[in-house]
């Protein structure tokens, strides 16, 4: 069976999808998230194969190809990662595996559902509609690897380097204080050159490039509650003032942090 083949995609994207009864292949080129939400499906990924449902979920790294078919009436929530588009541990995406999904995240996953068909219906705006995939996107990273038991496996902490989810928690837990690289190497029992090599390895990039990308990430959330400034907002994710993060905010994401907030909602 062919794979689907896909366009590159550059930004995250959020998406109900419902997989039909004839089995079908994909192979792309981004990470992917499938959460289950309603009905189940079956997918296989590298010969292992685990139906999904509302309480699991795929992690599906970039480059695997996979197989898949739904059982019955089913909705999924799928999350399309391009690498480097989000503040996401790169040994996350090590290995295939389906995981379990913990009440928090079972709860947003179905909160995030009822904006995507929103989000699906809009052709009005172009630029709400991307406001919405990234800010989706962001949140659902952050519960994800925020789950507990998402690293528990011993592939993925002590005996691969470092305890990824542990050490993403602790920066955005910190966020608003300068980062202190030495004070996070302690925390984890290594030296400063050990640390930095290590978090290389498991995080994709250096600790202020992945710690800048979090911060505007946690941004997004924050802009849209209007009782925040965004003088208040920069101070809390950790920027001097308000000029350091609209510079930052706009070469990532094409508009200024007042601008995105002032896209109207639906």
């Amino acid at each position: 069976m062919n794979p689907h083949h896909h366009a590159p995609v550059l930004a995250p994207g959020v998406e109900l999808r419902r997989y039909g009864a004839i089995e079908a292949t994909d192979l792309h080129d981004f990470h992917q998230i499938v959460l289950g939400l309603d009905g189940s499906m079956e997918m296989s990924v590298d010969g292992v194969g685990e139906r999904i449902d509302a309480c699991s979920a795929w992690l599906i790294p970039a480059g695997a190809r996979h197989d898949y078919v739904g059982i019955g009436e089913n909705c999924q929530l799928v999350l399309d990662l391009p690498a480097a588009s989000l503040a996401v541990p790169e040994r996350l995406f090590d290995s295939a595996r389906a995981v379990r999904v913990d009440p928090a995240l079972t709860v947003l996953v179905r909160q995030i559902a009822a904006r995507a068909t929103l989000a699906q219906q809009d052709a009005a705006s172009d630029l709400r509609v991307r406001r919405f995939h990234w800010d989706a996107s962001a949140r659902l990273c952050a519960a994800v690897i925020a789950q507990s038991g998402i690293a528990d496996d011993a592939k993925f902490t002590a005996a691969a380097g470092l305890d990824f989810a542990r050490i993403d928690r602790w920066l955005r837990a910190h966020l608003s204080e300068p980062l202190r690289i030495a004070d996070l190497a302690a925390h984890c029992g290594f030296g400063m050159r050990r640390f930095h090599q290590l978090f290389i390895e498991a995080f994709g990039e250096t600790p202020h490039r992945y710690l800048q990308r979090l911060r505007l990430d946690t941004s997004l959330a924050l802009l849209a509650d209007p009782r925040r400034s965004l003088t208040q907002i920069a101070l809390e994710v950790g920027f001097g003032d308000q000029s350091a993060y609209t510079h930052a905010f706009t070469r990532r994401f094409g508009l200024a942090p007042g601008q995105w907030r002032a896209v109207p909602s639906h």
